[in-house]
C-alpha cells in the first residue's frame, strides 16, 4: 500500500485546512488515520454495470477503471457512480481515498463481465451509424467536396457558426485528388478504431489501431492508442490536436469530423478544420 500527499488535491477537496493563527510548518497535514482495511467502499457487477459507492462520509472518493491493457476506461469521483462495460472481460478497479491528512491508495480490485451485450449502449442509433455494430464501418475522405472551414462554435445556432464548404471540382486546391486512406471503427469486443493514413507527399502509408472514445451528448470522439484522425491536404502542421475532435454531422451516409486550426503557419486565425467522409465503397 502506497501513501502519497497531495496538498493542492486535498485542500481543494475539502476546504483549507488551516487557520488564521500562526504555525510553524504550513506544509504539513494531518497524519492519515484511515488504513486501506477500514475504507468503506464498494465495488459490485451486475451484469454489465459496475456500481461504486463510498461510505466514508470523511473521505472524497476517487474509482480508476482499466481495462485489461492497462488503458483507462473511466474514472468517477462521486460518492454513488454507475457504469456501464459492455465488452466482456477483466478489468481492474483502482480507489483512491483522499483524506485530511491526504491521499490513501488501494490495491486495484479486479472485476469480470461476463459477456458482451451491445444494447447497452447502442440504444442510440448513432452508434450503428459510425460503427456498424461488431461488423464494423470503413470511411473514406468524400472527394466531392472532402475539406471545408467554420467557426469555432459550427454548427450552432448563433456566435462563431461560420462556414465555408468548397466543392472539389471548382477548388481542386484544397488538396491532391489521390487514395488518402481509411478510417476503420467496430464494436468488435471492444471500441476498436483503425487508420490507415496516406502521406502528405507520395502514396506511402502508415497503419495505427487503438480504441475510441464516442460521446455522443458532447459531440466529441477520442482517438486512443496512438491513432488520429485520416486528413488529406497539406494541413497536418496547422493543428495540434487530432486525438480529439468534433463530431459535426453524422448520417448512415455521412461524417463529418472537425479539428482545431490553432497553430496557422500562415498567422490565420483559429476555426475548425472539416473533413468530410462517405463509407468505403
Amino acid at each position: 500500500m502506497k501513501r502519497k500527499l497531495y496538498t493542492l488535491i486535498a485542500v481543494i477537496a475539502l476546504g483549507t485546512l488551516f487557520s488564521c493563527e500562526p504555525v510553524e510548518d504550513r506544509n504539513s497535514l494531518p497524519a492519515i488515520t484511515y488504513t486501506e482495511a477500514a475504507l468503506n467502499h464498494t465495488e459490485v457487477v451486475t451484469a454489465n454495470t459496475l456500481v461504486m459507492t463510498n461510505n466514508d462520509k470523511d473521505v472524497t472518493p476517487y474509482w480508476s477503471i482499466t481495462d485489461a491493457t492497462g488503458a483507462e476506461i473511466g474514472h468517477f469521483n462521486t460518492n454513488s457512480s454507475s457504469v456501464i462495460i459492455p465488452f466482456k472481460g477483466t478489468y481492474a478497479v483502482t480507489y483512491t481515498a483522499y483524506t485530511r491528512g491526504g491521499a490513501l491508495y488501494t490495491q486495484p480490485k479486479t472485476i469480470t463481465i461476463a459477456k458482451t451485450d451491445l444494447s447497452s449502449i447502442t440504444t442510440d442509433p448513432k452508434w450503428a451509424m459510425l460503427t456498424n455494430g461488431a461488423a464494423g464501418k470503413t470511411w473514406v475522405l468524400n472527394m466531392a467536396n472532402p475539406v471545408g472551414w467554420a467557426g469555432l462554435e459550427y454548427p450552432g445556432a448563433s456566435g462563431d457558426n461560420w462556414n465555408w464548404f468548397p466543392d472539389y471540382a471548382s477548388n481542386s486546391w484544397v488538396m491532391e485528388n489521390k487514395d488518402w486512406g481509411e478510417m476503420h471503427f467496430d464494436l468488435n469486443e471492444a471500441y476498436n478504431v483503425s487508420v490507415k493514413q496516406t502521406a502528405i507527399v507520395g502514396t506511402s502509408q502508415t497503419n495505427k489501431s487503438g480504441t475510441f472514445v464516442f460521446d455522443i451528448p458532447n459531440n466529441k470522439l477520442v482517438f486512443n492508442g496512438g491513432v488520429e484522425m485520416l486528413y488529406g491536404g497539406d494541413y497536418y502542421a496547422d493543428v495540434s490536436n487530432w486525438t480529439s475532435v468534433h463530431v459535426i454531422k453524422l448520417t448512415e451516409t455521412e461524417l463529418e469530423l472537425g479539428v482545431v486550426r490553432d497553430q496557422s503557419r500562415k498567422g490565420e486565425g483559429k476555426c475548425q478544420i472539416v473533413f468530410r467522409y462517405k463509407p468505403k465503397p
